[in-house]
């Protein structure tokens, strides 16, 4: 029986497992300053006319167009802004109502170039929708990182900042 009992011991006893075990461990921590900038929309140029019992024609002399619209000359720009084509208009039927709407908008003209100073570019007023970011400051704001993967932002943060931090663990049995 003891000759049996030894070779059963050594066979359901436990054996010995080898596996590679690795540990990854990625900590990051960042503070974020939003920069200045500056958006601007020039405002184009328009022209537009409706009516009723209303003739309209361009030109003078030999060179009228009858029903002729005038409008924005594109082919004569000065600074960007395009001529104007006037309309000529009369009444169609005289003694009849009539109504007229006639609208220009001289856009805005080419600017020079622009160039920043402390950061932010002084800008012309235009006619456009003009978005200025003025960036953002740090105030007393700090992070901290420690090496067990803990990190803290603390202190007052400005206007136009972020701060940022993460420890990642991944444990790999293989």
């Amino acid at each position: 029986m003891k000759k049996l009992l030894l070779p059963l011991i050594i066979f359901f006893s436990p054996t010995s497992a080898f596996a590679d075990i690795t540990a990854k461990y990625v900590t990051s921590a960042q503070i974020s300053i939003d920069s200045p900038y500056v958006i601007t929309n020039a405002a184009p140029s328009t022209y537009s006319i409706s009516g009723n019992n209303i003739t309209t024609s361009t030109g003078t002399g030999d060179s009228v167009v009858t029903n002729g619209i005038g409008g924005l000359n594109l082919g004569s720009l000065s600074n960007g802004v395009p001529a104007l084509v006037n309309t000529n208009k009369s009444v169609t039927t005289a003694g009849s109502a009539f109504s007229l709407s006639e609208s220009y908008q001289a856009g805005d003209v080419t600017q020079s170039a622009i160039t920043p100073s402390s950061g932010i570019a002084t800008l012309p007023v235009l006619g456009g929708q003009t978005t200025v970011i003025s960036g953002g400051t740090l105030g007393s704001g700090s992070i901290s990182s420690l090496s067990s993967g803990v990190h803290s932002c603390s202190g007052a943060f400005g206007s136009g900042t972020s701060c940022i931090a993460s420890t990642t663990v991944q444990i790999e049995i293989d």
